[in-house]
């Protein structure tokens, strides 16, 4: 499990997001963002204001597996 900093809080609440598969970029190094040490870059693109909406797989697929 790692930790990431996404501004994600206008469509999800951090309980909806617990467990849930979402696409991450996770081979970068860990960074500091504010207080936050986040390990992984979590994908989304930006709704019609901007607000964040994830990435997600559309059906069931191993957890690591490659983007391409």
């Amino acid at each position: 499990m790692k930790t990431s900093s996404a501004q994600a809080t206008k469509h999800y609440t951090k309980q909806a997001l617990l467990y849930r598969l979402v696409v991450a970029v996770v081979n970068f190094p860990p960074k500091q963002i504010g207080p936050y040490m986040s390990e992984v870059l979590t994908l989304g693109v930006p709704d019609g204001n901007g607000d964040v909406v994830l990435l997600v797989p559309e059906g069931d697929v191993p957890i690591g597996g490659r983007m391409y």
